[in-house]
């Protein structure tokens, strides 16, 4: 998974009047949960853009101005209820032997026949939480939507991974093929096509028996 570098400074103050006067100054106050205790710190607001502002999962690399170094995922973010500016972020670190459960992205890939036959695609989940070592959590799950027909679903079950386990019942239905009224059309016309097909080849058989019981 790819990781984006997140470069702060340690908070020796945690108070309101601290935090505050941090907030004022374009700082946000973090804290780094998971070790043998918190690590309270701050970052330039704008250091979280490509953290925050993207569809995409990163595990993030907390560079402090003491030398310290940590790994870690985003945890908790809060923003201002009217200017939507980050008031406080809460990271969890890292550890190369312990699984962590994360939110992964889900991107659709392929043509369905079903889509394409006019049926509407259905996306019940545009992210899966999975569990996993962190050098093994993915970018992003791939899910192939070409083998459903109008009607079909895909299940979590499709997509299982020996790298990495998902957090969500077998019975999960990450998208489905919807029919609409041009779709019903469109199979409507196709089961007819069918029916007159096996109509043909019953009346060609008919025709067969009845041709070598007059040549008897």
């Amino acid at each position: 998974m790819k990781s984006i570098t997140i470069n702060g400074s340690q908070r020796e103050s945690v108070g309101k009047k601290a935090t505050k006067a941090l907030r004022n100054a374009g700082q946000v106050p973090c804290v780094l949960y998971g070790g043998d205790k918190p690590v309270h710190f701050s970052a330039e607001e704008l250091a979280f853009s490509k953290l925050v502002y993207t569809p995409n999962a990163h595990t993030v690399v907390i560079a402090l101005n003491n030398g310290e170094k940590f790994n870690a995922i985003l945890q908790d973010i809060q923003f201002h209820p009217v200017t939507d500016r980050i008031l406080h972020v809460d990271f969890y670190q890292l550890f190369e032997d312990k699984e962590i459960t994360m939110e992964i992205p889900v991107v659709f890939v392929g043509n369905s026949r079903g889509v394409k036959n006019g049926g509407v695609l259905r996306k019940n989940r545009r992210s899966l939480r999975v569990k996993a070592l962190p050098a093994n959590l993915p970018d992003f799950i791939e899910a192939d939507i070409t083998p459903l027909k109008i009607g079909s679903k895909l299940y979590i079950t499709t997509l299982q991974n020996d790298a990495y386990k998902f957090m969500h019942p077998d019975n999960t239905v990450v998208c489905l093929v919807r029919r609409s009224r041009v779709s019903i059309d469109e199979f409507e016309d196709e089961e007819e096509a069918a029916a007159e097909a096996a109509e043909a080849a019953e009346a060609g058989e008919t025709a067969t028996a009845e041709a070598s019981t007059a040549q008897e």
